[in-house]
């Protein structure tokens, strides 16, 4: 039965390349990040935190209009966005059409 056994080695080789590259992608953000931050530490620290505040605003307000943050959020989330636009809301009026048309 040992012949049989299949190996991890084995198994990595039969991953399809999408797979591959979805791991290769990832390897390479990680390293990009660990890149920008050691920069970002390096300046001046009020400057680093405007940045960090707007990167952080602006992807708030994506997950508020895309409705598609963390889990965890979306009670924080479900809060906030009756006061913004959403993607849903825009798409239904969208289909309504303009005032007036019949």
């Amino acid at each position: 039965m040992l012949l049989f056994a299949v190996t991890a080695l084995e198994k990595l080789q039969t991953l399809k390349p999408d797979v591959w590259l979805k791991i290769g992608v990832a390897v390479a953000v990680f390293v990009i990040a660990i890149l920008v931050m050691r920069r970002v530490m390096r300046m001046n620290k009020i400057i680093a935190g405007v940045i960090v505040f707007v990167v952080c605003t602006v992807m708030f307000f994506s997950w508020v209009y895309n409705r598609n943050e963390p889990r965890f959020l979306t009670p924080i989330v479900e809060k906030v966005a009756p006061f913004f636009p959403s993607a849903g809301a825009y798409d239904a009026k969208q289909q309504k059409g303009p005032k007036g048309a019949p």
